[in-house]
């Protein structure tokens, strides 16, 4: 059983400027995909959006929520870790915290049917066992999860489950952003066992819990602390990370694709997290650009609504109906637009708190009763 070690868990500005860095390409290419709304008829498009799509589906589909993923388990590890150095027992309290992280989940799906806090905060549970494991025993199960075991069954006994259900669900979820009233009932109804089933067809469900476990590994070896020989460390994931990278971007992944891709995005996603690092301990000029991203990073749970409510309002038929007008260029430059736009919002409340709302909101619903 994993024991604390009884080290101050101080506060980690590049895991920050990460998270705002990943909530950025959420946004980003939420825009893209025009929220999970698919066009009829395109008015405004470029001779450049195929190319645009293609860099930004390389560089952020899968990469920036598997970032928030490490991240999300390395705030396991602080909070527990915290706990345990007190003589606390931080099991029930983030059993509590993913409810009310549920909670907010049914809140922003009423907004967007695409919502990935309702599938955080379900498996965010397999946490608190793993939190007891020692490492030994986490490091085989984190590798078991992400080298995609379901996939790998499949190919080996030819067994592929079948999902029309969930197209089933996208064209049910398309008919519905008509009205708000029809998009908040249609979202309710179809658009989170949509997402579950899309995250169980594409890797996402193992994927994911095996990057809370990454996440919750580099908390106890303290990797995003320039302490040791951690930049070392940081230094051989860049380089296995780019040979990976490289040699997938110049393979035909053909009737594995299912299984090799999110394996694939692991490498690139490992090689963004190895970057950042790096460059963030090597170079004060990086570390004050990219250190702005911090508080965005700080409120990425209000940041994450926000985009939704501004994203369907802007490219839902009730709204704007944007997703019926704009291509691909001209949808990222809304996307910049509506990260430009969040930044400066939360820049002015961040100044006077040090929390977002929301942020604020769930820490005080999380430790509701403690008196410590």
């Amino acid at each position: 059983m994993y024991k604390t070690q009884g080290l101050k868990n101080s506060r980690i500005e590049v895991a920050d400027a990460l998270r705002g860095l990943a909530v950025a390409g959420i946004i980003l290419f939420h825009s893209v995909e025009h929220f999970n709304t698919f066009a009829r008829d395109i008015k405004y498009t470029l001779p450049c959006d195929g190319t645009v799509f293609n860099v930004l589906q390389a560089l952020l589909s899968g990469k920036m929520y598997g970032i928030f993923a490490i991240l999300f388990g390395l705030s396991f590890f602080i909070m527990r870790d915290n706990q345990e150095q007190k003589g606390k027992d931080f099991s029930a309290r983030f059993a509590w915290r993913m409810l009310l992280l549920f909670l907010f989940g049914v809140l922003n799906v009423c907004f967007y049917d695409g919502d990935i806090l309702i599938t955080y905060s379900v498996l965010g549970l397999l946490l608190i066992p793993a939190g007891y494991l020692n490492n030994r025993w986490l490091w085989a199960i984190t590798i078991i999860l992400l080298i995609q075991p379901l996939e790998i069954y499949s190919h080996a006994v030819g067994w592929h489950p079948d999902s029309r259900w969930v197209d089933m669900g996208y064209f049910k979820l398309m008919q519905g952003h008509d009205t708000f009233c029809h998009s908040v009932v249609t979202n309710l109804r179809y658009g989170i066992t949509v997402t579950l089933g899309w995250f169980w067809f594409h890797g996402r469900i193992t994927q994911t819990l095996g990057l809370f476990y990454l996440g919750l590994l580099f908390g106890r070896l303290r990797l995003f602390y320039n302490e040791g020989s951690n930049l070392k460390v940081w230094r051989i994931i860049l380089a296995i990370s780019a040979v990976l990278v490289l040699t997938g971007a110049f393979t035909d992944f053909g009737k594995y694709d299912d299984l090799i891709r999110p394996m694939w995005n692991l490498a690139i996603l490992m090689l963004i997290l190895a970057v950042g690092v790096l460059l963030w301990y090597r170079f004060q000029g990086f570390r004050n650009a990219f250190g702005k991203l911090g508080f965005f990073g700080r409120m990425s749970l209000t940041n994450y609504l926000m985009q939704s409510v501004l994203g369907s309002l802007l490219f839902y038929e009730w709204g704007f109906s944007l997703y019926n007008t704009l291509g691909t260029t001209w949808s990222a430059l809304v996307g910049l637009g509506m990260i430009v736009f969040q930044y400066c919002l939360l820049k002015i409340w961040s100044d006077k708190h040090e929390r977002g709302p929301l942020e604020g909101l769930w820490r005080r619903l999380t430790w509701i009763g403690n008196k410590n």
